[in-house]
């Protein structure tokens, strides 16, 4: 699933893309959707991130210093032949070639309307955070992508279970208490954004589980796929 935020300014769009990298693991963990891959049980709970890793450009993006630097980098591509346009960056995110925007490409597709309101409305609220730390001039930590490779893997492998690593206090903490913190950071541009019911959903999905892990369940209840696939049809047109 893809989610764009628009960003009229390049500049700062690439600085929010620099910052909010750090984040990507944390809604990645609550949009984990696919457990199961060729018929099997993968013991990943995103195993269409471990596909995707085969191709190039692909994962999270490196730090770019300046739009220039991003723009060069693209240029190089397409004059090498490497790629016709520069659409073909597949990042988990990226300042999209065309559009104002810079669009999150990391989530899994969720099982359900509401996750994915929910996950979007997170989005939203981060780069609003970003955004307003930003012209405050007060900018959020760089970390090396490096080290969020580490976190994106135990979101892949464990979804919101597990632990993930607290950078800042240079120490493993629970997925779930980091997450809860993410919602502590963003609940100040919340209700501005008008997306406190959407994000308040997070609380559901830490209790009930990720769509990966609702499909797991059903699984060591039934040992069936077709049963699996069948709570996902119902779950996913639920509501509408």
């Amino acid at each position: 699933m893809h989610c764009h935020v628009g960003i009229e300014n390049r500049e700062i769009g690439l600085q929010l893309m620099n910052q909010a990298c750090y984040f990507l693991p944390h809604i990645f963990a609550l949009s984990t959707n696919s457990p199961f891959w060729e018929g099997r049980n993968t013991g990943y709970k995103s195993f269409r991130t471990k596909v995707f890793d085969k191709f190039p450009r692909t994962g999270l993006p490196e730090y770019f210093d300046s739009v220039q630097a991003y723009d060069n980098y693209l240029e190089t591509l397409v004059k090498t032949k490497c790629i016709d346009n520069p659409k073909k960056i597949w990042w988990d995110l990226r300042l999209h070639p065309f559009y104002d925007t810079i669009e999150f490409r990391i989530t899994d597709m969720m099982l359900t309307v509401d996750e994915a309101m929910c996950v979007v409305s997170v989005i939203q609220a981060i780069v609003a955070k970003l955004y307003k730390l930003t012209m405050a001039n007060t900018s959020f930590n760089i970390y090396r992508i490096a080290l969020i490779k580490e976190n994106k893997f135990r979101a892949a492998r464990y979804g919101i279970d597990n632990h993930m690593i607290d950078f800042g206090l240079q120490k493993e903490v629970e997925t779930k208490g980091l997450i809860l913190e993410l919602l502590d950071f963003i609940d100040d541009v919340v209700d501005e954004l008008g997306s406190r019911k959407h994000i308040e959903y997070v609380h559901t999905i830490l209790n009930e589980g990720t769509g990966a892990d609702k499909q797991l369940r059903v699984f060591e209840q039934t040992q069936d796929l077709t049963k699996v696939v069948d709570m996902i049809t119902s779950e996913f047109t639920r509501g509408l």
